[in-house]
């Protein structure tokens, strides 16, 4: 046991590094590149995946926006705060509710739920770095159709965090850029911003629930994971300058579907076998 346990907290130490880096680089908690690590490679089931996602991805968060603001000149704070406080009552309020409802679904439905949204993410990321960003600039528009609006969509992504285990940058960002005009590094720290008190509601609901983390887990890998997820995104919030958005969401999104590709065909080579 102690070897099983040994191992897995070196797997999850080295592979959270590029996970951490890949999610300081724009704005996310990186939980949508560690779902494949959790579920396919440390064979971990998804509900338990889920919990161990959200506690990592808070560790993350704090360490992604404590580099990212250290290097940025300036985020204009009080100009966004509207969005940025409508999105994160909508994403909070749904990601209290939506925890109960987690414990409730079978593990092979909330299994396929997550191959969606990676696939889903992969093309969207995809797309964004093909087709020019076109926004409804509603930023422009009268601050309550900016809060109308930012309530609703987070209520989207605070349900699909707490559901799935992630952060919901990967909502959060597209949000911002397409519908309020938003540039992509700033869209990238806002998405820090309202990501992160989303996941600690998620957190918290995991907590009151029986399906939370095990002391085993927590051991052997959320301190690794967290621990190897703190050194790659404080690389990555230095490094997000440097990289072409563009190229970097093609790289992403292609990172994500081939991770769905593989946690498919490892839950069909587990069925066949069993």
């Amino acid at each position: 046991m102690t070897t099983k346990l040994s191992r897995h907290g070196i797997l999850a130490f080295f592979f959270s590094i590029p996970i951490g880096t890949l999610g300081g680089l724009i704005g996310l908690g990186g939980a949508e590149f560690r779902l494949p690590v959790l579920i396919g490679l440390l064979k971990l089931q998804p509900r338990d995946a889920v919990s161990i996602n959200l506690a990592v991805s808070l560790i993350t968060l704090i360490a992604s926006l404590i580099s990212r603001l250290s290097v940025v000149t300036a985020f204009p704070l009080l100009d966004f705060a509207p969005i940025l406080l409508s999105m994160i009552a909508g994403a909070t309020t749904a990601a209290y509710f939506s925890a109960g409802v987690a414990s409730k679904i079978p593990n092979h439905t909330l299994e396929k739920w997550i191959k969606v949204l990676l696939i889903s993410i992969g093309v969207l990321l995809i797309s964004e770095s093909f087709i020019p960003e076109i926004s409804a600039n509603l930023i422009a528009t009268p601050l309550g159709v900016q809060i109308l609006v930012g309530i609703a969509a987070g209520g989207l992504i605070g349900m699909v965090s707490s559901l799935l285990g992630v952060a919901g940058g990967e909502l959060i960002i597209p949000t911002l850029i397409f519908i309020y005009g938003i540039g992509v590094k700033l869209a990238g720290t806002g998405s820090l911003i309202i990501s992160l008190p989303t996941v600690m509601v998620g957190l918290y609901r995991y907590y009151r629930k029986t399906s939370f983390i095990s002391a085993q887990n927590f051991r052997s890998i959320v301190v690794p994971m967290g621990v190897g997820s703190i050194i790659g995104s404080i690389i990555g919030g230095f490094l997000f300058g440097l990289v072409s958005p563009n190229v970097l969401k093609l790289i992403l999104g292609l990172v994500l579907i081939y991770s769905a590709i593989r946690m498919f065909l490892n839950s069909n080579a587990a069925s066949r076998s069993s």
